[in-house]
């Protein structure tokens, strides 16, 4: 994981992960934080607000475009093994910049079976909230965020542009975390 930035919770094991390569942006909620909350619509212009999931885990992956080819392989790694994220009662919601019209359409074709979020607006208000938000670009960064039953951040991977997440990560940071 070059150039990446992480941490993690303490139950996670330090050797099943890379170390931190450099420290986390600012704004960027940190382990043992409490997640900001929100409240963004799906694919389907439900709504899905954060603290609506306490009592199990989330894991909330922030990506910068629907249809993108990095973002595409990395939503469908998790479509392959959502069993993994439901063996460790975590619901998993997926956010970008783009609409839930195009957020729709991309989870129609992918076949994702879990929220796809639009942070479109207030353009990357949710994004920005979590310190993953590229102004520069108008996209959100790579971020990923596991949050506890109680809503407190866990884990916090911060990936750059064009490097794609390690899927083993997932595994290690939601085995620290186990069901509930």
């Amino acid at each position: 994981m070059t150039q990446a930035v992480q941490h993690e919770a303490s139950a996670v094991s330090a050797a099943a992960l890379p170390a931190v390569m450099s420290p986390v942006p600012g704004g960027v909620p940190g382990v043992g934080d409490a997640a900001p909350d929100f409240e963004l619509a799906n694919q389907f212009g439900e709504p899905a607000r954060l603290s609506d999931f306490r009592g199990r885990n989330v894991v909330i992956v922030f990506y910068p475009f629907a249809f993108s080819g990095i973002c595409t392989g990395e939503l469908c790694e998790i479509r392959d093994n959502l069993a993994l994220f439901e063996a460790s009662d975590a619901v998993v919601l997926a956010v970008s910049v783009d609409s839930k019209f195009a957020q729709r359409a991309y989870a129609e074709k992918e076949g994702y079976g879990f929220d796809l979020l639009a942070d479109f607006w207030p353009h990357g208000a949710v994004a920005s909230a979590y310190g993953v938000f590229d102004p520069d670009s108008g996209m959100a960064l790579r971020g990923t965020f596991i949050i506890d039953a109680a809503g407190i951040v866990r884990y916090v991977v911060v990936n750059p542009r064009g490097q794609a997440r390690d899927f083993a990560e997932y595994r290690a940071a939601l085995a620290g975390l186990g069901g509930n």
